[in-house]
């Protein structure tokens, strides 16, 4: 810990230094007007990711950017609401004064796009297959998590334990076959387990991009079925001091959440603060509450750095914390749910905010330094991680309740050097790594032994682009070696010692048919190295009611997929249909042959729990997408989302397990516009979900079901400068009782022994909300 601080401290004085004595700064001037009238845009925003600059016009549409380098091609884009968003590739050697002439487009256009890419790129430019979700999408739909928030894109879906806790879904492949990414470092936390969430601020997302299919060339192992990259804001503007204050409650379970931002920008040293919380009680389903569903969440964040002309450097820091209530369903001969000495639960105990026992508390700490060096006529990307996570289940107050401690100290480290571009050909090579150092049998139960995990890979990347088309090819190479330590007690753990290595390779091209028509193919090899728990298992896992017994000579799954999809997009339409077939050589999934083992607990009560083993067969996944948004006057926005999976076992030609259902969602969205407000609307939506009977031998069908929402918001405008949102959402309407396919709670999933302890998901919910940014120097 002291070493890695060190480190980055040391590392961050010698940017501190550098730049301290930077001379002829460069400055960028220009101006963003209307097309049509050309006149100034007061208030777009102009941007360049690769450098983390932005700046804002002022009345008469005129801007300055400031502290840039002075040479390099970089892609800046332009947006501003109600039109659409513009990007262009500047050369810095001979920018001239820039002029970005919008058109207004009741569709506002697609967005930069970075994951996925070595440096940022247009999506109609970019091969793989990736979805965007601004702020505003994720705030101001009903949602307990980050997780929960995105699962509403076409393709994402989640597994969840009750409100509380959600694992992303990728075109149903997820665990350790997802990979989430914020502050630009591969979050660790425990992944493989079924009731482990992600350890991440909400609030502190400003839009996030989905990429769906393999990203091993990028990201190495784990990245097999897509990434989750979860993107800050930019800093604010040079010379500006802003921030922002939001707050909501959500009705279901009393879920409160606020969160407090600061950040400023002083010629390029830039800062940011941010403290969030969120409580709830227990959440209702629509014909009873859950025990002990409740949970807390604290946040704190912090953002040190400079932007100069060689370019940036950026300091995160971090502290996430969260205590989840658990409840293991017990009914008794009226159907009620009941605590351990047989009495139902009253409302008094289900309004309690204060959680009992059993319990998870978890705590995940991060440093990542994220830094961009222009180097000769390339850049050279780093960025340095370390990560501290702490999962306690406990059973009772004190040490004595100890039930469980996993305890993982992550170091990690991500290099890229981009070429300068030659004639449309753009080289990129990289190199990461990361040394995972575990300790997880110090509590009362050992589920996995303590172990040791390092890593490294190397890629290479080129892409070239021509008019209309792109082409790109890569290839990795990846080593990892796993060391599990022996541990003799209540559980009894083997030493053992796994090398993997691993090639993979990906090509990828696009096409623009026109400025309306975009066609994008990808073909990749990923892979993926057996985690923890599928190697090394020995014991109860007792969140998910089963015995895990582990298998070393697990082999690293080997996943090829193609994908392919079509875009079209013009000022009153978007739609984009695709399809995916991924094959999996050695999927590893556990299996039970209705075998049980009786396990004592500390009062000497015997129970029986069903037997699984990890195993390994060949998989098939393919499934379509698609998404239609019809805007065909200014006040109506029609969206619609479908999306399909279907999974087979290619030996045993059954299906796969925790394959999502597929959904068809609508909402149509009215639009007005109200003197002394903007970005006015009502929606009602639906969402379809699909019986899924396409299940493995030990799930049980689920029944298609309908949901109706609803929501309405406006933004005011307060003075002359002030704008305030004000938004409810309502989710599940009618409160529907209805069974998701992926909720752990549903019959046969906690229980093969008595399906009726099927637990509904949640009921009626609906979200208030109050976003307010301020701007205390402009």
């Amino acid at each position: 810990m002291k070493r890695i601080q060190l480190f980055l401290a040391v590392l961050l004085s010698f940017f501190i230094f550098s730049g301290s004595f930077a001379a002829d700064v460069a400055e960028i001037t220009g101006k963003v007007t209307d097309a049509k009238s050309q006149s100034g845009l007061a208030g777009a925003t102009i941007s360049i990711p690769d450098l983390r600059i932005s700046a804002i016009t002022d009345s008469n549409g005129e801007f300055t950017l400031k502290n840039l380098p002075a040479s390099g091609r970089f892609l800046v884009q332009v947006s501003y609401v109600g039109y659409r968003s513009l990007t262009q590739v500047i050369d810095f050697a001979r920018p001239g004064i820039l002029s970005f002439t919008l058109q207004a487009s009741v569709i506002e256009g697609r967005e930069v796009i970075i994951t996925g890419s070595a440096s940022s790129s247009d999506k109609r430019k970019n091969s793989t297959s990736v979805s965007s979700l601004t702020k505003a999408q994720l705030l101001y739909h009903p949602s307990t998590n980050l997780i929960d928030a995105i699962s509403r894109v076409p393709g994402v879906s989640q597994i969840t334990t009750g409100a509380g806790i959600s694992k992303p879904v990728i075109r149903g492949l997820s665990y350790n076959r997802v990979v989430t990414v914020s502050d630009g470092v591969k979050q660790q936390g425990q992944q493989w387990g079924d009731e482990h969430g992600i350890e991440i601020n909400q609030y502190s997302a400003d839009h996030i991009e989905v990429l769906k299919g393999p990203a091993s060339l990028m990201y190495g192992s784990d990245a097999l079925g897509g990434v989750i990259n979860i993107l800050d804001g930019l800093p604010a503007p040079d010379g500006t001091l802003r921030g922002e204050f939001l707050t909501n409650y959500a009705t279901n379970n009393g879920l409160t959440g606020s969160s407090l931002m600061l950040q400023g920008n002083e010629n390029g040293l830039i800062y940011k603060v941010r403290g969030s919380y969120k409580n709830a009680y227990s959440y209702q389903t629509a014909t009873e509450y859950v025990p002990n569903s409740g949970f807390n969440e604290t946040n704190f964040e912090g953002q040190i750095g400079l932007n100069k002309k060689w370019g940036y450097a950026h300091l995160n820091a971090s502290s996430f914390r969260t205590n989840i209530g658990f409840y293991e369903p017990a009914r008794n001969e009226s159907g009620q749910l009941i605590d351990e000495a047989g009495n139902a639960f009253t409302e008094e105990q289900n309004k309690d905010r204060t959680l009992a026992f059993p319990k998870q508390d978890v705590r995940h700490y991060k440093i990542a330094l994220n830094s961009n060096i222009l180097l000769g006529s390339g850049s050279l990307r780093t960025i340095l991680g370390y990560q501290h996570n702490q999962r306690r289940e406990l059973e009772a107050a004190g040490t004595d309740g100890l039930a469980l401690f996993l305890n993982s100290h992550t170091y990690s480290y991500d290099l890229k050097y981009s070429f300068k571009e030659m004639e449309g050909w753009a080289p990129v090579i990289g190199l990461s790594g990361e040394f995972i150092h575990s300790l997880n049998t110090t509590g009362a139960e050992q589920l996995i032994p303590d172990y040791d995990s390092q890593a490294f890979g190397g890629f290479a990347f080129i892409k070239k682009t021509w008019n209309n088309d792109t082409f790109n090819a890569g290839a990795r190479f990846d080593y990892r070696k796993m060391t599990g330590k022996a541990f003799s007690g209540d559980a009894e753990f083997n030493a053992f010692t796994n090398d993997f290595s691993h090639i993979t390779g990906a090509l990828g091209y696009t096409h623009e048919f026109s400025d309306a028509l975009s066609f994008k193919a990808n073909a990749g090899s990923a892979f993926r190295a057996p985690n923890i728990a599928e190697l090394s298992s020995n014991g109860v896992h007792e969140g998910v009611f089963r015995y895990e017994i582990g298998n070393t000579g697990l082999k690293p799954e080997q996943s090829y997929q193609f994908d392919a999809s079509f875009d079209y997009q013009n000022q009153y339409l978007s739609a984009s249909i695709g399809g995916f077939a991924n094959i999996i050589d050695n999927f590893i999934y556990y299996s039970t042959d209705g075998t049980t083992t009786p396990v004592e607990d500390e009062e000497g009560n015997t129970q029986d729990y069903p037997v699984y083993n990890f195993v390994q067969d060949n998989a098939f996944l393919r499934g379509v997408e698609a998404s239609l948004t019809l805007h065909p006057v200014s006040f109506i926005h029609f969206e619609n989302g479908f999306s399909y999976t279907r999974a087979t076992n290619r030996a045993t030609k059954k299906s796969l397990p925790f394959i999502p259902a597929a959904t068809l969602r609508n909402e149509l969205r009215f639009e007005p516009k109200i003197a002394g407000t903007s970005n006015s609307y009502l929606s009602v939506g639906i969402d379809n979900f699909f019986k899924q009977s396409k299940i493995d031998s030990f799930e049980q069908t689920t029944g298609g079901y309908t949901l109706l929402n609803a929501a309405i918001g406006t933004t005011l405008r307060i003075g002359k400068t002030q704008d305030i949102t004000i938004y409810a959402a309502g989710k599940n309407l009618l409160d529907k009782a209805y069974y998701d396919h992926l909720s752990r709670f549903k019959p046969g999933r906690l229980s093969d022994e008595d399906p009726s302890l099927g637990i509904y998901n949640q009921g009626r919910n609906i979200t208030f909300g109050v976003n307010i940014p301020f701007s205390l120097k402009k």
